[in-house]
């Protein structure tokens, strides 16, 4: 284990150090190709010369790797990886993340039930010369940490890299204002070295940097942060490495949504790549979180039911941007309420972006199943039954498509709708992934006119025309919902802030409107149970984030 080595002065001035970091796009489970792009880096470093590489948290595993580490066989087989890894190393001290089995006492009967540690391990000259547990476990948001890891009991180890003093962290250990990098600065630390697995969400690089310069400037000494990049089912890992002085100034920056490999001799500066606007940064999460989730499931390609809305528009171009034009499948299926426009709009979306196009009407699949339901309908008349049975045509449409020819189906509603239950479960829910699940119908619009920047790619008439489900005559989605700008923010307010009813009418909104609003989002939990998974770019999104129970009789007032 990395030991303390006696209390120093902190701010204790760096020498020397290169420093090298590696971040890098690794899979879950995929231990012979994670441990081959670790190989990879190690050789790189060695060959400049680094005196440490720095790689992501779990490297070796991938993360996060949820119930997999409750298996014996994963966990060993994590710990055969890293023993070749060891023999391979050299000079250059190899810090990677690895799940670390830890032996219960045995006569210790209130030790800790859990067996693994969220580790680091130190390799050099062909053997593991240290390792370091995670002290600090995340147990918010999409993070549950304190099910599977034993926390570490090290907070001020430190460890000689380089004839330099060095403080190894991982992730969280380093949000927490008096985390271990303080008490490693505090024992002689001359350089904080902090690995990471932190997912993104929009922002998150703005407020990391704050943080981890206030964290250097704390602790008087440098700071090395490198994260892991690419997506891994919900979830999306933006890079976005960087290296701060001792006066918390940020030196270096890698690019996010990348991977890279970057050297730099400390105390010095590297190259600080810009962070991406507000739009490009959603967007390009969007386009990872998908081409990650495709590629690593083994899937083909991808097909889309195109409505000439502008959901299904934006999430065909997020598609092409990811995969390319010759993986999406675009297919119109209009019904006799469909207007004109919505299939030109489609067509000419299909076109702007180069993918194969298909119009399969349904109206003869939708007389059929209502003509089969007759006998139970009687003469009642035309509503939302009828409504779904168009949308679960469309959805029996787009799966067989994908059940003959091998495509996945993307589904193509927004967090908005997703929210207060504006879908249809079997129809326009139906599907493998969902591009825009996390992503406020206001947003949808700010993408579309943006991914448009250079030239129209989804139709103008798909982002200016009023939204409409098209399911029945001269149908609006604001027949049904309050004009999206004050849907979104109320939903914003109760779903990622967690306000009460009362405080969201204490900010404007009207009280009978956030109440039926708040009585949507909570009666349609089921409907989100069965829901794709999608990208997740905020610090709410449904699934990982938000857990609340399906029976619920609470009502927040």
């Amino acid at each position: 284990r990395i030991g303390s080595e006696g209390s120093r002065t902190v701010g204790r001035i760096l020498s020397r150090m290169r420093v090298a970091g590696a971040q890098l796009n690794l899979t879950v489970g995929a231990l012979e190709a994670n441990e081959e792009k670790i190989l990879d880096a190690m050789a790189r470093a060695e060959s400049e010369g680094a005196d440490v590489l720095l790689l992501p948290e779990l490297a070796v595993s991938g993360y996060p790797p949820e119930d997999l580490l409750l298996r014996d066989g994963f966990v060993a087989a994590c710990a055969g990886v890293i023993e070749r890894l060891a023999a391979a190393s050299r000079s250059c001290t190899t810090v990677v993340g690895y799940p670390r089995a830890v032996r219960k006492p045995r006569d210790d009967l209130d030790a800790e039930p859990r067996r693994v540690a969220n580790a680091v391990a130190l390799l050099r000259d062909g053997e593991v010369v240290g390792t370091y547990d995670k002290v600090l476990l995340p147990s918010y948001g999409v993070f549950d940490e304190a099910r599977y890891f034993r926390p570490g009991t090290a907070p001020d180890a430190t460890v000689t890299i380089g004839g330099a003093m060095a403080g190894v962290s991982i992730c969280e250990d380093v949000w927490d204002e008096d985390g271990p990098p303080l008490a490693q600065a505090a024992a002689g630390a001359e350089v904080l070295l902090n690995v990471n697995a932190s997912p993104f969400h929009h922002g998150k690089a703005a407020e990391r940097e704050q943080l981890l310069g206030s964290r250097a400037r704390g602790a008087g000494v440098p700071l090395v942060y490198v994260n892991l990049v690419g997506g891994q089912d919900e979830l999306v890992f933006d890079g976005c490495s960087m290296v701060f002085d001792a006066s918390g100034a940020l030196v270096h920056r890698s690019a996010q949504f990348a991977e890279d490999f970057f050297v730099l001799d400390l105390p010095g500066s590297g190259t600080v790549e810009p962070l991406l606007s507000a739009e490009e940064e959603i967007y390009t999460a969007l386009t990872t979180g998908l081409v990650d989730y495709v590629d690593k499931n083994g899937f083909s390609a991808v097909v889309i039911g195109l409505s000439g809305g502008i959901d299904s528009a934006l999430t065909a171009a997020v598609a092409v941007d990811a995969l390319g034009a010759d993986r999406v499948m675009g297919v119109a299926m209009p019904s006799e309420f469909s207007s004109d426009h919505s299939v030109s709009d489609a067509e000419a979306l299909a076109a702007n972006l180069g993918i194969e196009y298909h119009e399969v009407p349904i109206a003869g699949a939708y007389e059929s199943f209502i003509d089969a339901l007759a006998p139970v309908f009687g003469d009642r008349p035309f509503g939302l039954a009828e409504e779904n049975v168009q949308a679960r045509s469309r959805g029996v449409i787009l799966m067989a498509i994908s059940n003959k020819l091998g495509p996945m189906v993307l589904t193509t509603g927004n967090k908005s709708e997703m929210a207060v239950g504006y879908a249809t479960l079997y129809g326009d829910m139906a599907g493998g992934f969902s591009v825009l699940k996390d992503v406020l119908k206001t947003k949808v619009y700010d993408l579309a006119r943006w991914r448009n920047r250079d030239g129209e790619v989804i139709p103008w008439g798909s982002i200016e025309k009023p939204p409409s489900a098209e399911l029945r005559p001269d149908q609006r989605d604001s027949d049904s919902l309050p004009p999206y700008p004050v849907l979104d923010a109320i939903l914003e307010r109760y779903v990622d802030r967690d306000m009460s009813v009362d405080e969201i009418h204490e900010d404007g909104f009207d009280l009978g409107v956030v109440v039926d609003i708040a009585k949507l989002v909570d009666r349609n939990e089921y409907k989100r149970r069965q829901a794709a998974p999608g990208v997740r770019i905020t610090t709410k999104a449904f699934g990982k984030d938000r857990r609340l129970p399906i029976t619920n009789h609470y009502r927040r007032g």
